[in-house]
């Protein structure tokens, strides 16, 4: 996994009742390790668990400090609560570094989609464009509410379309999308039914001009049946379409240790001794797919897949 810093927070300031902003910086004063937008950093929350956020501010070589964007989710797992209830100016936290499965790419124009608290990388990369002075960067940031909107001053020019659905139901987007252009990146970030909607709406683009990042890390593609051998002791586990490699090792009483359950912590990554892996996290880097996987959400790319243990874990 990534390494890990102990970060400081020094402002932490709610953003609207249900979003509150956290800035984090070394207790010493240093430099922390770079990043692009896009990327994200894995929180240890006081309670325990490990929940990935997206870093809001542009970014680059030398950065002083990370902020990231908490929404309180009280139908949750517990880590976004803990943030809200138990974080304060001071509080220490143990953080990654930097990683980013959302890389901005090049591209005469852009065309950003957020939806709520997706507007986090989102955020990140219109202010790095527009700071370098690029014309053809629109923004279309989708809300429930103007009260439930973070960052709502910051874009009320002409290419933003700020749109709240109370009072005026859902946006329109197929105006937006209607003709697809190669010339147009699109950006995409926000709950499960947007981003549905949005990949319906472009089917007719070429691929490499679509881009998603879902609050999950999990894939959207079929998931196939398929068995795991458990190295250690041969023992054959099945895995339905309908359990992830996490939830049916553990039913046949192998003991994997996780904590987010959504592919951006990376604590349950297993070593992969033989078999394909469709990879459905946002924590792993090309070296890692090389031999592990993530088994809260990665699944076989093949009928049948050897795991076992990653790195210091002992055998089960």
């Amino acid at each position: 996994m990534s390494s890990e810093l102990r970060l400081r927070v020094s402002e932490a300031a709610d953003l609207t009742p249900a979003v509150r902003r956290f800035v984090l910086r070394d207790p010493d004063g240093g430099a922390l390790p770079a990043y692009e937008p896009g990327a994200h950093v894995v929180v240890t929350v006081p309670a325990g668990h490990k929940r990935g956020y997206s870093l809001v501010e542009p970014g680059g070589a030398r950065p002083r400090e990370y902020v990231v964007c908490v929404r309180r989710d009280d139908a949750g797992r517990g880590g976004s609560a803990s943030m809200h209830r138990d974080v304060t100016m001071g509080t220490e936290l143990v953080v990654s570094a930097p990683a980013n499965g959302f890389p901005l790419e090049p591209s005469p124009r852009y065309l950003f989609i957020a939806g709520g608290i997706g507007i986090t990388p989102i955020r990140a990369m219109v202010r790095r464009l527009r700071a370098g002075g690029r014309t053809g960067v629109r923004l279309l940031y989708l809300t429930r509410s103007a009260a439930e909107t973070p960052f709502l001053d910051e874009f009320g020019g002409p290419e933003d379309t700020v749109h709240h659905s109370d009072g005026h139901g859902p946006l329109d987007l197929w105006p937006h999308l209607a003709v697809p252009d190669d010339d147009v990146r699109v950006y995409c970030c926000g709950p499960a039914p947007l981003m549905r909607a949005v990949r319906t709406l472009t089917a007719h683009w070429r691929a490499s001009r679509i881009h998603m990042e879902e609050f999950r890390a999990a894939g959207t593609g079929m998931s196939l049946p398929f068995t795991a051998v458990w190295a250690p002791d041969g023992r054959r586990v099945p895995v339905p379409a309908h359990l992830s490699l996490l939830a049916a090792l553990r039913r046949a009483g192998v003991r994997v240790d996780s904590s987010c359950e959504a592919g951006v912590c990376g604590t349950c990554r297993l070593r992969v001794l033989d078999g394909e892996v469709d990879h459905r996290d946002a924590v792993s880097t090309e070296k890692e797919r090389l031999g592990s996987m993530v088994a809260c959400v990665s699944r076989a790319g093949s009928p049948e897949i050897v795991v076992g243990p990653y790195e210091n874990e002992e055998p089960v």
